[in-house]
């Protein structure tokens, strides 16, 4: 890619790994299903204007999207990421829906790959078993299941998103913020009593997590995102996106205190190992890789 591609897919993978830093501090004060509903809220108020009607047919795929990726994906990654106590972890393990995906294509929709990749899955996942032994892990071993459970929705959601029709980032990005602020309000108020209410005591800082998830993370992220797969093939770009754990380790050992131990390291290492070799196998193959709705 050009520099001038390089330097947006850097600010993406910025914007995105900054995501796990600044919805940590918020949800120190607003719960993960009231958070991710919030986000929505504040990513519809733009978005609503550019909605496109889907094409005949689509609207039952459509709200499976939105309901894997937006109300339970999303939810239980921030549920996941305030569980761990840690960001490090989270960062990582969501790195697994790529493989997952993989296998879901395969198992669903008959796409096949060779032995390299299906090495490529197996050594991904055996990371996550790695990583699950760290001490930092095991302190909070629910965050992990969590979010894997997170990452496997992401990865039904992407699968499904493949059949989606007629429909640009914008547009997708909308309809899922408005179909899904009912519900996660309705979860809110039967798991999370009384946050609803306490809303307006929250600090600038929460506030400004949920608004950086929405518009930087979201709208910029994933809108410079659709510019770049706009010009170069998706598997060109997903390689430059494994930065984003990585940027987020480091800014949870600098702002949120994390110390990953060796076994992190070396199954995140896995992971995100395992990851590459499925995107570049992607590349030789000129097939494009899976896109994702981001933390």
């Amino acid at each position: 890619m050009p520099i001038r591609d390089i330097v947006l897919v850097l600010i993406i993978c910025v914007a995105w790994a900054a995501n796990f830093l600044t919805s940590a501090y918020a949800l120190r004060e607003i719960p993960p299903f009231l958070f991710t509903a919030l986000r929505f809220v504040l990513l519809a108020l733009p978005l609503v204007f550019f909605l496109k009607r889907p094409a005949p047919g689509q609207w039952p795929r459509l709200l499976a999207v939105c309901i894997c990726v937006g109300v339970l994906h999303l939810s239980l990654g921030f549920a996941a990421l305030k569980l761990a106590g840690d960001i490090s972890s989270p960062a990582i393990v969501m790195q697994s829906y790529v493989p997952m995906a993989a296998l879901l294509a395969w198992a669903v929709l008959g796409e096949r790959f060779g032995w390299r990749t299906a090495v490529a899955v197996a050594i991904s996942f055996a990371g996550v078993l790695v990583l699950g032994f760290d001490p930092l892990v095991l302190d909070h071993p629910i965050a992990l299941l969590v979010m894997l459970v997170s990452a496997l929705l992401l990865a039904i959601g992407t699968v499904l998103m493949r059949g989606l029709r007629g429909l640009d980032v914008f547009s997708q990005q909308g309809w899922t913020a408005v179909i899904s602020v009912g519900p996660l309000l309705a979860i809110s108020a039967v798991l999370e009593p009384g946050a609803i209410a306490q809303l307006p005591s929250a600090s600038w800082v929460a506030w400004a997590g949920a608004a950086y998830a929405a518009f930087v993370s979201s709208l910029l992220g994933h809108g410079l995102y659709f510019v770049l797969v706009q010009r170069h093939p998706v598997a060109r770009v997903t390689p430059w996106l494994l930065l984003v754990p990585v940027i987020a380790v480091a800014l949870g050992m600098a702002f949120w205190g994390d110390r990953p131990g060796p076994r992190l390291l070396l199954g995140g290492a896995m992971v995100l190992g395992g990851v590459l070799l499925i995107a570049l196998r992607a590349l030789a193959k000129a097939r494009p890789m899976p896109r994702a709705e981001e933390l």
